[in-house]
């Protein structure tokens, strides 16, 4: 939306659908980013797959017909991406897609089948890694229909990353860099079946017998953690269990971090642009540049992967003198981007 501004050319409206509407995990992203205040607050909040791409396929059809945009633009993988482009496209107005082409290739993955289906409705497809482009042409994507910009998510990263180390985040948590580890916990996979969750909290316990970890706990997480220790799951000392934190302090906890233990994709990215060590907790990952060229190791649920691994990052220095990053994550993705919008 910057880079439209600076650009000059074009109107534009934000639509906030309110899937993300807990203000842990909302107003204050609006806050820490300086976003503008939304156009239009479509207000969805919770419910099924099911229930939410529904409500805003309901409630964003009438923002068409009152706005009557040229194109519409969606980010991302999640049930609003999807919601939004079935209706633009069934209304005849044509579709962008940033951060297209991503594949796990596990469709257990509620996010895979929202990128599958979002892709193959947009006419202009913005991939930020060179695996992308061959997944669309496979999935029989034509080349001008497919635009390599880079990862606007690290432009973001980037813009905001001297407001985030000014901040007085590690003073306040009792941190000192480079001293602690993060956890971040969220998939369904990983946290909505007890058994999976245990066997991760196992893991965890491996982790911070060397290391301190903190956990900023995720509105969906913190229900489910409260059951395991209702049923008698004891959690380490040194977890240190933290309310959801916003942007700015989240990125300067991750820039402070010795490493970082996720399930998180854009988590993925934002440590490879980093430089911090990341060991994911999944298979499968979207974002396999972050493990060619970035800082990221999938260890899944695999324990002896993960204590090898964990010994590896400590045993080496806190950040790669030769950091080096996927091409094209310089922090201008938006800027190539809306040219080609216009055009």
């Amino acid at each position: 939306m910057r880079a439209v501004e600076r650009d000059g050319r074009a109107d534009q409206l934000l639509v906030h659908t309110g899937q993300h509407y807990d203000a842990a995990m909302n107003d204050v992203f609006f806050a820490d980013l300086g976003l503008a205040t939304p156009n239009h607050y479509l207000g969805i909040g919770g419910g099924s797959h099911a229930e939410q791409t529904a409500k805003v396929m309901m409630a964003f059809e009438p923002i068409l017909d009152l706005e009557k945009p040229d194109r519409v633009v969606v980010v991302g993988d999640v049930n609003s991406t999807l919601a939004a482009t079935l209706v633009a496209v069934k209304r005849g107005i044509p579709v962008a897609h940033v951060e297209a082409g991503l594949r796990s290739f596990d469709r257990s993955m509620p996010e895979e089948i929202n990128r599958i289906v979002t892709d193959s409705l947009c006419d202009q497809l913005f991939t930020h890694s060179p695996e992308a482009r061959d997944h669309l042409l496979r999935e029989g994507h034509t080349d001008d229909q497919i635009f390599f910009v880079g990862n606007v998510m690290i432009d973001a990263l980037f813009a905001h990353l001297p407001q985030a180390k000014a901040r007085q985040t590690l003073q306040k948590l009792e941190v000192s860099r480079h001293g602690y580890g993060v956890l971040t916990l969220h998939r369904p996979a990983n946290v909505d079946d007890p058994r999976a969750l245990d066997r991760l909290l196992d893991l965890i316990d491996d982790v911070v017998s060397y290391l301190p970890l903190i956990f900023p706990v995720h509105p969906r997480t913190a229900g489910r953690l409260e059951a395991a220790k209702s049923e008698g799951r004891k959690l380490s000392p040194n977890l240190r269990l933290a309310p959801p934190l916003g942007y700015l302090d989240f990125v300067a906890l991750l820039d402070g971090a010795r490493m970082v233990l996720t399930d998180s994709g854009g988590i993925q990215e934002e440590t490879t642009a980093l430089g911090v060590p990341c060991l994911t907790l999944r298979e499968n990952t979207e974002r396999p540049v972050t493990c060619q060229v970035g800082t990221n190791v999938l260890v899944g649920s695999d324990r002896e992967k993960l204590q090898r691994e964990l010994s590896r990052v400590l045993s080496e220095p806190a950040r790669a003198p030769d950091l080096r990053l996927p091409d094209l994550w310089d922090g201008h993705a938006a800027d190539r981007i809306v040219p080609i919008l216009l055009r």
